[in-house]
């Protein structure tokens, strides 16, 4: 069986030591996660975290300031995934939740001090960064 090829991005935003956390709404699954989304057709992987860090948080980033820091392979049963992480450090705007069916709040962390509710796949990325790891794996159907 053909399964589908997803790509997202995601963001690993720094200030002052800490990283930006989404709190998802209830339904939503009410864990924290990273800002990003799924790139749409035509798009480019930084143009598609610019349109979702704004659509999501109410910031701007520009290309030049977005890393590439980590890329996850993720298998389910009805897809693959591939996530590419990008670490940023500048960004302009006032930084808010704008999609609060999805989200209820931003918040920081130390990369220390992570939350306990925060999503398993991006609390194996952020293990994994740490360690220096540009790549990573995960089985969805067997964690």
């Amino acid at each position: 069986m053909e399964r589908k090829i997803r790509i997202k991005v995601r963001l690993i935003l720094y200030h002052r030591g800490k990283i930006l956390l989404l709190k998802q709404t209830k339904p939503h699954g009410g864990n924290y996660t990273l800002v990003g989304g799924t790139m749409e057709a035509g798009e480019y992987a930084k143009d598609t975290l610019i349109r979702e860090s704004f659509e999501e948080a109410g910031i701007k980033l520009r290309p030049q300031d977005l890393n590439l820091v980590h890329v996850l392979q993720k298998n389910k049963s009805s897809e693959r995934r591939l996530t590419m992480y990008f670490k940023a450090y500048k960004w302009e705007g006032t930084l808010r939740a704008k999609e609060p069916w999805k989200f209820q709040g931003v918040a920081w962390y130390s990369l220390d001090e992570l939350p306990p509710n925060l999503t398993p796949t991006v609390r194996h990325v952020m293990q994994q960064y740490r360690k220096g790891q540009v790549y990573s794996e995960w089985d969805k159907d067997s964690k």
